[in-house]
């Protein structure tokens, strides 16, 4: 019996993908098809699968082409298949042509031609227009966000507002922006959704703005300083049936909802004790040290910290100490004790002191230690009393990761089911109430 096995996402089923499964068929006696898990394809950089695993695995049964369909969810599956299946054959498009030239010593590599005149691409782009995506100041983190928009097929940035116009007009040149908007109200004439990258404090102003002006909102965090503010703001964007997300870029990354399901799992029993540091030595004249109001290191990264107690614990964890060292009347370093019945947490924040940018979650079991940064997930390892207990578990955080949260925004905003787990807007408001907290106790 002569084995085939051939691999892909086949998203948006088409004739094209028909095509290939019938000529992989016709090379052999037995095929395979491997289908690329959601978590893999993000992997692989693919961020715009629209069908679910379960829906492209039953398009492939549906042809009554494929003998067995399975999973591919690594990089050394292909290998490890073609062993253990007794594969001749791996087919593939010709569009990869050379790229799994690496396996001809395992079996038979044959790149087939691609169906002209028919993609994924093309059915997605003809279904759902590209979302103009107007961006509001350009701060640090815009030059990112331009460079990572780029990966998500589906978004068109138009251009910038900033009231600083000389910024703007400067950044647009450099990006190859089209548009240097002299109001939001102009901006908001040609653009389907908002990306808020303006200083902190004005985050709340522009996103109710730019809701009642029926528009789809992406904002930095922190979304606001208040807890009030951002149960409204969530509120107008559900009455007005828009999608609001608000930009912790950890808490989109493959690796830390991996990390998420690996402790929800009840691998590591009760979780009773998580400590999470974020510090990064920044120079004297930006805005963290200059800034007394809304400056600082807890306004800058307490966001991420306390991202995995509130996902872990909920949203009614209570500050139980807070200790600041202060310089420039912001806080250069804080230390954050937390509750929530019998757990506890302990989260640091620096911008003039360094400490091990590290993550441990302690449970009745076992514990997990994330490899620093831990807010750009890629590794950690679970380990119990026995060391021959111990697992490893790795991911990708591609570039600067920006792509991830761009990309499940466009998913929302096209109507999809799901991925409204990464951040909701109760753990949102829960980190909002805190970050209130600390600056009345900082005042």
């Amino acid at each position: 019996m002569k084995k085939i096995v051939t691999y892909g996402i086949f998203d948006k089923f088409h004739y094209g993908h028909l095509s290939l499964l019938k000529r992989a068929r016709e090379l052999g006696d037995f095929l395979i098809v491997g289908v690329v898990s959601d978590e893999y394809a993000q992997d692989r950089g693919k961020l715009c699968v629209v069908d679910s695993l379960e829906t492209r695995m039953e398009n492939i049964r549906k042809t009554g082409l494929a003998d067995e369909v399975l999973i591919e969810d690594h990089d050394s599956q292909k290998v490890e298949d073609i062993v253990k299946y007794g594969i001749d054959a791996l087919v593939c498009g010709s569009d990869w042509q050379g790229k799994f030239d690496y396996l001809k010593p395992y079996c038979k590599v044959i790149y087939l031609p691609r169906t002209e005149g028919i993609s994924s691409t093309m059915i997605r782009n003809q279904k759902y227009p590209k979302v103009r995506v107007g961006m509001i100041g350009n701060g640090r983190i815009a030059h990112r966000f331009v460079k990572e928009a780029l990966a998500v097929e589906g978004i068109c940035l138009t251009g910038v507002y900033n009231p600083h116009q000389e910024s703007a007009s400067a950044f647009a040149l450099q990006e190859h922006l089209a548009h240097v908007w002299n109001t939001p109200e102009e901006m908001y004439e040609d653009v389907d959704a908002v990306y808020i990258c303006s200083p902190h404090q004005t985050h709340d102003e522009y996103t109710e703005d730019a809701l009642t002006h029926h528009k789809h909102v992406l904002c930095e965090k922190p979304l606001s300083f208040k807890e009030e503010n951002i149960h409204r703001l969530y509120a107008l964007a559900e009455q007005n049936h828009l999608v609001l997300m608000e930009g912790i870029k950890t808490a989109y990354c493959p690796g830390f909802l991996k990390l998420m399901r690996t402790v929800n799992s009840g691998v590591i029993g009760e979780v009773t004790d998580i400590e999470a540091s974020f510090t990064r030595l920044t120079d004297d004249d930006l805005r963290e040290w200059t800034d007394d109001q809304f400056g600082g290191s807890f306004t800058e990264f307490g966001s991420y910290v306390l991202l995995p107690v509130i996902k872990l614990y909920g949203t009614d964890v209570q500050v139980d100490h807070i200790h600041s060292t202060n310089k420039n009347h912001v806080d250069s370093y804080t230390k954050m004790i937390l509750s929530c019945g019998n757990k506890t947490a302990t989260v640091k924040t620096g911008i003039g002191v360094k400490t091990e940018g590290q993550m441990i979650i302690a449970g009745t079991k076992g514990y997990i230690v994330v490899d620093a940064p831990w807010w750009k997930t890629t590794r950690f390892e679970v380990r119990h009393e026995d060391p021959n207990q111990e697992e490893i578990f790795e991911s990708r955080f591609v570039e600067e990761g920006l792509r991830y949260e761009i990309s499940d925004f466009l998913y929302r905003i096209e109507g999809h089911p799901g991925r409204d787990d990464r951040l909701t807007a109760e753990e949102s408001a829960a980190i909002g109430r805190i970050l209130e907290q600390f600056l009345r106790a900082r005042q």
